[in-house]
């Protein structure tokens, strides 16, 4: 049953939290949480990969009772995670290629099949450049096969690790290193390029797929408890915007998030077998703008002569989302997770 919370969470052990009993608090909030990405690692301040990353893999120890193996593809949380010779990480971690954290982890689920272990689970995990691009064939053969892997994307939008280069997330109209203006009203980068990779796992028809945001991090945690409960292929595609490649306050890393699904421009979903078992419904939507100039890469937009047009078209593609996951209809989710 969905629980709702009626005031304040911090999702720590802080006062809001001990207001709730055990098994409504959050596995941050709970003295047991196993801290698998511990502290003393070099993610730049205000990292929403960083924060989604501990949030998540957390989840997935309670939910195992530890009992979890991860392969991280390389990308930003392998590298500020693991400078050598020093690992932040507290489980059995491997690190996989750029484009091979579905396959290696594939690999492990195998071989704790072999061995008699199914009691031990295999997370997979990669950024969006490892996923949606360069190890996209991989990700597409663990889906086809549905092996017994969950694989979470935490999307920040770009390659952020190697100097913030565009990949097939970058939202139209971004300004990254390799989208950059030719003049000065240029658009970022162009419309009509990149892909969902969570519709595209629908499409696989696997057992769970589903997007969450480090803005509900009771949400991220209910759907990662959910998808290790599911044998065979999941997926979970997590927003986590990046404060050093967006041009953005550290200090909004949350607000981003928040905006970006109160826009429409990121819809929370659910889906099971290919259907949509659910969403995230927002209050009310919020102009895309009010997202789009707390950040720096999208600043020449908002420059004189304002670009009404791509501004507009931006905006478009935010009301689609909303007529096409309903997301200004009740919240439906399944998860049990708390509503916003």
């Amino acid at each position: 049953m969905e629980t709702t919370i009626k005031f304040y969470q911090t999702d720590t052990f802080t006062v809001g939290n001990r207001l709730l009993s055990e098994a409504e608090r959050s596995v941050q909030a709970g003295m047991q949480r196993t801290n698998a990405l511990n502290s003393g690692h070099r993610a730049c301040q205000g990292c929403g990969e960083a924060l989604g990353a501990r949030f998540a893999v957390d989840a997935a120890m309670r939910a195992t009772n530890n009992q979890l193996v991860a392969c991280n593809a390389t990308g930003c949380l392998e590298v500020f995670s693991t400078p050598y010779p020093e690992s932040s990480w507290q489980l059995p971690w491997l690190h996989s290629l750029f484009g091979n954290a579905a396959a290696v982890a594939t690999g492990v689920a195998a071989a704790m099949k072999v061995k008699g272990k199914q009691h031990i689970r295999v997370l997979a995990q990669g950024g969006d450049g490892g996923t949606t691009d360069i190890g996209f064939g991989c990700l597409s053969g663990m889906f086809e096969r549905n092996d017994d892997v969950l694989y979470i994307c935490y999307d920040n939008e770009a390659y952020m690790n190697t100097g913030v280069q565009r990949s097939s997330a970058t939202p139209p109209a971004a300004r990254t290193a390799t989208t950059m203006p030719v003049g000065q009203h240029a658009n970022g980068n162009v419309f009509g390029k990149g892909k969902s990779v969570p519709l595209i796992a629908m499409a696989h028809e696997i057992p769970y797929v589903a997007t969450a945001s480090v803005a509900d991090l009771r949400d991220l945690e209910a759907k990662v408890t959910k998808a290790m409960s599911i044998h065979g292929a999941r997926y979970i595609h997590i927003h986590v915007p990046c404060p050093l490649g967006w041009g953005a306050d550290p200090a909004h890393t949350i607000k981003l998030a928040r905006l970006a699904i109160e826009s429409g421009l990121f819809p929370v979903f659910e889906a099971e077998h290919g259907e949509i078992t659910g969403h995230r419904a927002i209050r009310a939507q919020v102009p895309v703008e009010d997202y789009l100039k707390l950040q720096k890469r999208f600043a020449h937009l908002f420059r004189a002569p304002k670009q009404v047009d791509v501004i507009a078209h931006l905006q478009a593609m935010a009301d689609r989302n909303i007529r096409r996951f309903k997301l200004l209809e009740k919240f439906t989710s399944p998860t049990g997770g708390a509503a916003a």
